[in-house]
């Protein structure tokens, strides 16, 4: 099986359900989680999904639509709930990165189909023998008062298996959960015996390499709470995974996934690329090897493969979340590499034109991305490399200052961890070397100390925000209430004076949320959630930051609640306030927007699409967006290029009221060049032209001075700039230009300290504007992920 034969393995999945189930095809999403900040990684196929299993898809989505969906899905197992990274090498099986197969039904069809379904593609289109087969079920949990599910077993005895071949497990191997909250439910999977004709189920679920599970059909009935509870989700839909790579393991008829056409290229390749590798053949049949030489193999090719399908899909090794665990991805590959296999710097960046071919069977901007990626692993390789020299400099002064201890102090170590990144197991070899032991019990407490810091700060995140859940969004729905008309939002205009006009929105309090359920009224002091019929707050979405201002009742004109926050769940526009007076469903209300926080932001929304335009101008087409963030005192843009000239030398520039923005309702925004006359084809000016739910300037005069004040890299082919416009804009240019006319110009000695003084004292505000902007980047990126486009294609590379 060559790379065609493995394309027309998933092309067989794909069509079964399509051509004979009715199943929709959806792509692939990136590996990158789009606005779920549970998850470091896609970790399934259902992640995608998980607002339809929830009920908050948004009902004018096209997403709101699916009904029976199949698909292929990158996904990474590393860090968070699902994490394989310390299993993988150790087995032939696990794998950070692998490529998921999966069909769905929601609200449409339940277990019989599904299992229905799986046997006939598994024993009729593959050709799998029925006597290699066992499958598991869910057998029940007293504790949280689960019944067995007797169901599923009488589903496979009427298709026809075995009895003896239809196994109960607990919770731990037959209840999926995606995370610590979020949907789940009990589950049913097709086990396959690598070696065949034999009664081997007591190997089932036992970490066996001879007998493992090949899919799961997950049946979702609950969500998971933060309280640990289980509760009912709205509707029963079907979940089910398979791994491309263990099916292909089947199919080649090989008891380990590194022995298949998946990874024995990467093998072949590892021997030319690095001079000192072990010459053999197939490097990974065997499990357990004490020269780790097999196991080095498997660690290489699985992380080589994640690495280069996460940097493609714009997660880099970095030092926090998801970048902190590619890191770490990263760093074991380089140890085994170098200390295993004895390879050079840059051997492994050069493995990964083997995995863009084995990936990609057609040119897609995984291959166009190739050399980038190369030069992000081979720099981060560099890095590591000389953090590990570092890092040794440090424990050598350290035991030489340890003064007869015999124990090597846990706060250096936590040191070296957290700031160097270095290895806490090569830390532990490295000290026992010296006869020295680790102290374990002050690294463990430093460990639990900031554990427990961050589980504080996401506690804080989470309570910052009231949310609607499966329990809540179900019964507004039951009691017919609309979804929140937000179309006002875009209803401002332009005064005769120039001015910006924001009318107040008139709206009728519809629901209120206090905890986790409606409630008719609040009383004063109460934290709660309002939904209006309609709304002119914006939400926070397309990087753009969400609407600040206060409504009042009719009733009483002259009292103010505050919006705090404003969330868009499922159709509804949550706004966020602590009631000043009482509240009660049916009020009628007056909303009322800070217009300065609004038209500050538009400001910044527009400009950035300009720099936009204005970067491909002057850097060409290969310019690609990698993330944005605007916000009412600055704009941040993330972009990479192909070939990056850095930025030009004249980073200030002067915005003229040149043309408008012409919000269309498919929310095309265009400057330089009304949507109409683009419809028409007279489209010569220069024009940016942009789909965007933002909000937006109408003359971009109101712009003024735009300067660049920080341009760096985040990452390998990756710049940040971060940007100001208006007053802040002004003062900072003030400070550039003043700089050059008191070094070149001729003016008396007072006048030029006096002057210079004044500057000092401008320059020195300017600074510290600057350095909280990117401080507040900085924040701001740890916790918004940038956007992230994929492409049409089913799997998208």
């Amino acid at each position: 099986m060559d790379t065609t034969e493995l394309d027309a393995a998933r092309r067989m999945f794909i069509e079964f359900f399509k051509e004979r189930h009715g199943h929709r095809v959806v792509p692939s999403a990136p590996v990158r989680p789009r606005g779920d900040p549970s998850l470091l990684f896609v970790n399934a196929g259902m992640n995608q999904f998980k607002p339809i299993f929830l009920g908050t898809v948004d009902p004018r989505s096209e997403m709101a639509r699916y009904r029976r969906v199949v698909n292929s899905q990158k996904c990474v197992r590393a860090g968070g709930k699902h994490n394989d990274l310390d299993d993988v090498g150790r087995d032939v099986y696990h794998h950070t990165f692998f490529e998921m197969l999966g069909n769905w039904s929601f609200g449409d069809y339940f277990k019989e189909e599904a299992c229905a379904m799986a046997w006939q593609l598994l024993t009729g289109s593959y050709g799998i023998p029925r006597d290699r087969l066992y499958v598991s079920y869910f057998g029940g949990d007293r504790t949280l008062g689960l019944e067995a599910d007797e169901e599923t077993r009488e589903i496979w005895l009427n298709i026809g298996v075995q009895p003896n071949r239809i196994l109960p497990f607990g919770m731990k191997d037959n209840f999926w959960e995606m995370g610590e909250t979020g949907p789940c439910g009990p589950c049913t999977e097709i086990h396959y015996d690598h070696v065949g004709g034999r009664d081997v189920a007591h190997l089932v679920n036992s970490d066996s390499s001879d007998v493992v599970e090949i899919w799961n059909l997950v049946f979702m009935q609950y969500s998971r709470e933060a309280d640990g509870s289980l509760r009912a989700l709205h509707q029963h839909s079907v979940d089910t995974g398979m791994g491309l790579e263990r099916l292909v393991a089947v199919l080649q008829g090989k008891r380990s996934n590194y022995d298949t056409d998946l990874f024995t290229p990467l093998f072949s390749a590892i021997q030319q690329v690095f001079p000192h590798a072990v010459n053999r053949k197939i490097a990974c049949s065997k499990v357990a090897d004490k020269s780790k030489v097999d196991m080095a193999y498997r660690v290489i090719a699985d992380h080589i493969r994640a690495l280069t399908v996460c940097i493609a899909d714009g997660v880099y090794p970095g030092m926090s979340g998801a970048q902190l665990v590619l890191r770490h991805i990263l760093r074991r590959a380089v140890r085994f590499s170098t200390e295993v296999l004895k390879s050079t710097p840059g051997s492994l960046s050069k493995l990964v034109p083997t995995v863009v071919h084995i990936l990609v069977s057609r040119p897609t901007s995984l291959r166009d991305r190739h050399l980038s990626i190369m030069d992000i692993i081979n720099d981060n390789e560099a890095q590591f490399l000389s953090s590990l020299k570092q890092g040794r400099r440090v424990i050598d002064r350290t035991l030489q200052n340890m003064n007869g201890s015999t124990v090597f102090p846990g706060s250096v170590a936590w040191s070296l961890h957290c700031h160097l990144g270095f290895p806490l197991d090569l830390l532990r070899l490295m000290v026992e070397e010296k006869g020295v032991a680790m102290d374990t019990e002050a690294l463990d407490r430093l460990a639990l100390e900031n554990k427990k810091v961050r589980a504080q700060t996401q506690a804080s995140e989470h309570d910052s925000c009231v949310d609607l859940d499966v329990k809540v969004l179900p019964e507004l729905q039951g009691l017919g209430i609309t979804y929140t008309n937000d179309l006002p939002k875009y209803q401002y205009s332009l005064g005769q004076d120039g001015r910006y006009v924001f009318l107040p929105c008139h709206a009728t309090i519809q629901a209120l949320i206090c905890g986790q359920g409606l409630v008719p009224e609040v009383e004063k002091g109460q934290r709660c959630g309002v939904i209006f019929d309609k709304t002119c707050f914006y939400t926070e979405q397309g990087g753009q930051d969400h609407d600040q201002g206060y409504f009042t009742q009719e009733i009483l004109p002259d009292v103010l609640f505050p919006v705090e926050q404003v969330h868009l769940v499922g159709g509804y526009v949550v706004h966020q306030v602590t009631a000043t007076e009482r509240l009660k469903r049916g009020d009628q209300v007056q909303l009322f927007l800070d217009e300065g926080q609004r038209l500050a932001c538009m400001v910044k929304h527009t400009a950035t699409h300009i720099l936009n335009h204005c970067l491909r101008q002057l850097l060409g087409d290969g310019v690609e967006q990698r993330g944005s963030h605007v916000s009412a005192d600055h704009l941040r843009f993330d972009f990479s290029v192909k070939v990056h000239q850095g930025m030009p030398d004249n980073s200030k520039i002067k915005f003229q009221s040149f043309s408008h923005v012409y919000p269309d309702p498919a929310r095309v925004v265009s400057v330089g060049v009304p949507i109409a006359d683009l419809l028409k084809g007279h489209n010569n000016k220069p024009a940016s032209v942009e789909l965007c739910c933002g909000t937006h300037l109408l003359m971009t005069g109101e712009i003024q001075d735009f300067v660049v004040v920080s341009e760096r890299q985040i990452a390998k082919g990756v710049s940040r700039i971060v940007a100001v416009t208006g007053a802040q804009a002004k003062e900072v240019s003030i400070v550039l230009c003043c700089i050059p006319f008191l070094e070149n110009t001729a003016i008396p000695q007072w006048q030029r300290r006096e002057l210079s003084n004044q500057l000092k004292s401008l320059q020195r505000s300017s600074n510290t504007m600057i350095r909280k902007l990117e401080i507040a980047e900085v924040q701001c990126h740890h916790n918004r992920p940038p956007h992230s486009n994929d492409s049409s294609s089913v799997m998208s590379f």
